[in-house]
């Protein structure tokens, strides 16, 4: 395509020609050039479309003296083609005739109308109802902090935020997990956003602040921004201002549903980053599914801008109280009146989307029916809350309104049953504009003339099988079959000759043709303006109709709460605002929708006095789904979610970490203990007094010494360094006794029961450590060969006794000790114990070791 570009455009034909114009504006997408019924993509856009859709590349003429590759998509489908092309990340520039066919210029004069890329889509055949589509754009100063933007297009939602170091900014982009990301040509940390697709490089100009503002003002019609309470980010409005200048380009129209700027202060909320996002399974599970989720269990909303809303509300739990106790309110009051609220709302669809389509007058007939539909059920949804008084809710009806004068226009203008689109009219309704009713009825009035005129013909010539028809290329015509073609008169002039019929047209036929031809024209050019006049009716309205599907959204939320309350049987959680929590039979939201067995619930107290739990017991027997659970009750909590146990009290945290089960990254190089180190520093950097630390074995991809050290390490770090509320899970016994001198933990333990070959998980949190293991137990239940089962039980006899000598010169009281050691000491004590099997030894050897190892300590 750039050489096409390149050559010189005067050998060209004049259809070529405006085409490369035009593919010049956009060099690195895809152009759909609209010719007829199709869209037509050449040269290198041919070929490339050709291998990503899977459709024809053909030759087709010449021009410059050489075959023009060429490959079409019919334009009656090419929301499916697009849909994915988007899917792949890919963007096209959209080039419509916009040109008066009839005047026989040629070519015909085109345009590009408008971009479609993955992150600014509208189109409702394009987007999944139930999930955002966001474009963002990221900046960053050299001091290291972020400027942040996001745009919701198909809602208007514009959020603005400045993330002041690296972790934080990876943890905003995960939770946004952004379709498009727009990065300026000078990024300094790219290996922050490689992995995001969609990324699309930005000139430096559009960055400045200067340009930032002048967007701003243009959109939001103000001379300054004070009104948005966005002073001092101008970071995040560098970035903001690329976002805004990027839409505007490729939606080629205004955008009067974007009315406002938000900042958003990640301090408000809990900041969790990618690893505890994909390790609680909030959204998508750890095989990236969205099956057994929170989402999964939490959300049964019955409207698709609800569902949105909910995972917006999972991804950022909110540290307000108030907020989050009014929403408990809510859910109290909503209890009793769920299935009729749900009932109405239902019907309500995703009116959010409809307007934002309303907003870039793209909105469909169909659309427009829809929301008038919406309004229909505003009356009775408003009287059912009229009883309840929680102020929340109050302000939810408010904002919800009625907007009576608006459906009384749409039931007037739309018919019942519109079609999708709006290309062959029909969709306004009769009686609602006279002119329009004066063109149909005369072209509507076809079908009466033509039987009458037919009779009269028939009867005139004596020919009872004489016939009139239309077809698309001839028009209208009589036939008359090729037997009986003598008796037709001279006026009568022949339009058309088959194999058994003659085909004729008379003057009186023909000039009703053009009556009727051109009534039908007019009727759609004018139906089509009548349609641009509802949008200029209904968008001084969007502020309050967009206001209104917000609340609408929350109130699906709020009623879809109470009801997953009632039917899970959820607690309503005290919120405390100091880091801690009490659960008194607590259960896992997810595991227990998923066991056919009952759930064993139960308890966990931390506070200030008690800040870690030092978590020991057998694999499978219940410790990750302990933790695990916490967190989500915890999360529940704070987007005011009742919550899955007997009674709860909850503290506020401001961020949760988890390390939980590790794996190689093998794309970045990095092995099981390097990506479970780079977890631990994360959190040992980043952890406050007021985080929750979950932390399920550290240590194990190293040597068994290594390990112990760095988890005693940690453990004692987090618990009198930081004073995190932890839940620390491990192997290691020897931690267990930390608990002697550092009050702030306390051993909690996971028991089972070994009966002959098999063993049972009592899946009950006891107090205490454990005091065995059962390893070999577990490795016999998943099947291990008995044999191999049999050799470990030799090898473990054997080390146990290695390690009741070590017990004798390492009392408890210096363990701290024996495991800070050097690697030269280890390498003695491994020479002098190597070869030496703990059975045989004398007692006399026995001390000597004993006295060398003492000596070396």
């Amino acid at each position: 395509m750039k050489e096409a570009v390149q050559i010189n455009l005067s050998k060209h034909t004049p259809m070529i020609q405006q085409y490369l114009r035009l593919k010049a504006q956009h060099p690195d997408i895809l152009l759909f050039y609209r010719m007829g019924d199709f869209y037509e993509l050449f040269y290198d856009d041919a070929e490339r479309a050709s291998q990503i859709l899977d459709i024809s590349l053909t030759k087709r003429g010449f021009s410059a003296g050489k075959p023009i590759p060429m490959a079409g998509i019919p334009y009656h489908v090419v929301d499916n083609y697009l849909a994915k092309l988007i899917k792949l990340g890919e963007s096209v520039a959209i080039c419509e005739q916009v040109g008066d066919a009839s005047l026989n210029k040629n070519p015909i004069e085109r345009k590009i109308v408008r971009i479609v890329t993955p992150g600014t889509i509208s189109d409702e055949s394009l987007l999944q109802e139930r999930q955002d589509n966001l474009i963002a754009s990221i900046f960053q100063n050299k001091g290291g902090r972020f400027g942040f933007a996001t745009l919701d297009i198909s809602s208007g939602r514009f959020l603005l935020s400045e993330p002041n170091n690296y972790e934080i900014m990876e943890a905003e982009l995960h939770r946004i997990n952004p379709t498009e990301l727009l990065y300026p040509e000078d990024f300094p940390t790219m290996e922050l956003i490689n992995q995001y697709h969609g990324l699309r490089r930005r000139p430096l100009w559009e960055y400045e602040i200067e340009t930032a503002y002048q967007q701003f003002k243009l959109q939001f019609g103000m001379l300054n921004l004070s009104c948005f309470d966005i002073e001092n980010t101008s970071l995040a409005l560098r970035a903001a201002g690329c976002l805004l200048q990027y839409v505007k380009d490729t939606q080629r129209t205004s955008l009067p549903h974007i009315r406002s700027l938000k900042l958003e202060n990640p301090q408000n909320s809990i900041i969790m980053n990618a690893t505890t996002r994909r390790n609680l399974e909030i959204i998508h599970n750890l095989s990236g599914g969205v099956e057994k989720t929170l989402a999964a269990v939490l959300d049964k909303t019955v409207t698709p801008m609800g569902s949105r809303m909910l995972k917006r509300w999972l991804h950022m739990p909110l540290r307000d109280i108030e907020t989050i106790t009014q929403r408990q309110e809510c859910i109290v009051e909503l209890q009793n009146i769920i299935e009729e609220l749900q009932l109405i709302l239902r019907h309500i669809g995703d009116l959010e989307r409809i307007l934002a389509r309303l907003a870039l007058r793209t909105a469909t007939p169909r659309d427009l029916a829809r929301m008038r539909y919406a309004f229909q059920q505003l009356p009775t949804l408003n009287k059912k809350l009229m009883s309840i008084n929680t102020p929340r809710l109050i302000t939810l009806r408010t904002q919800i309104g009625d907007f009576y004068e608006l459906r009384k226009i749409l039931e007037k203008a739309i018919i019942e049953s519109p079609p999708i689109l709006i290309r062959d009219g029909g969709f306004i309704a009769s009686g609602y504009n006279i002119e329009l009713d004066e063109l149909r009825t005369l072209a509507n009035g076809v079908s009466n003339y033509l039987n009458i005129l037919e009779l009269r013909e028939q009867k005139k010539l004596g020919l009872e099988t004489l016939k009139i028809g239309y077809n698309s290329i001839y028009g209208y015509y009589i036939q008359v079959n090729r037997t009986q073609s003598h008796m037709v008169p001279v006026h009568y002039v022949r339009r058309q000759t088959l194999k058994n019929v003659e085909r004729y047209i008379i003057p009186e036929l023909k000039e009703y043709e053009d009556k009727i031809i051109t009534s039908k024209g007019k009727a759609l050019i004018l139906e089509k303006k009548i349609y641009n006049e509802l949008f200029d009716l209904l968008l001084p309205h969007l502020e309050a109709l967009q206001l209104s599907s917000t609340a609408l959204a929350e109130l699906d939320v709020l009623i879809n709460l109470a009801e997953r309350a009632n039917t899970l049987n959820y607690c309503r959680p005290i919120l405390k605002k100091k880091a801690g929590i009490s659960i008194t039979s607590g259960r896992h939201p997810i595991v227990e929708q998923v066991l056919r067995e009952p759930f064993i619930p139960n308890q966990l107290f931390l506070s200030a006095k008690h800040r870690m739990l030092l978590i020991t017991g057998p694999n499978m027997g219940g410790k990750s789904t302990y933790m695990r659970q916490t967190a989500l009750i915890v999360i529940m909590a704070w987007i005011g979610s009742f919550v899955p146990a007997e009674k709860a009290i909850i503290g506020s945290f401001d961020r949760i970490f988890t390390r939980i089960g590790a794996a190689d990254d093998l794309a970045s190089g990095r092995s099981t203990f390097m990506v479970e180190m780079t977890e631990i520093a994360n959190i040992l950097h980043y952890a406050t007094e007021n985080s929750l630390v979950l932390i399920d074995e550290i240590g194990r991809g190293t040597s068994t010494y290594d390990g112990l050290s760095l988890a005693w390490a940690c453990a004692k770090s987090l618990a009198n360094i930081i004073k995190a509320i932890t839940l620390f899970a491990t192997h290691y016994f020897e931690l267990t006794i930390l608990p002697k001198t550092i009050k702030r933990i306390r051993n909690i333990h996971f028991n089972a029961v070994e009966h002959k070959n098999t063993i049972a998980f009592m899946h009950t949190v006891q107090d205490g450590a454990i005091n065995k293991s059962y390893g070999l137990a577990v490795a016999a239940l998943a099947g291990v060969p008995r044999e191999v089962i049999q050799i470990a039980k030799s090898k473990l006899k054997e080390l146990e006794m290695i390690q009741v000598h070590t017990r004798i010169i390492n009392p408890e009281k210096k363990i701290e000790k024996s495991i800070i050691r050097t690697q030269q000491k280890n390498q003695i004590i491994n020479t002098l114990l190597k070869g030496l099997d703990p059975d045989t030894l004398t007692p006399k050897e026995a001390l000597d070791i004993i006295y060398y190892i003492k000596k070396i300590i």
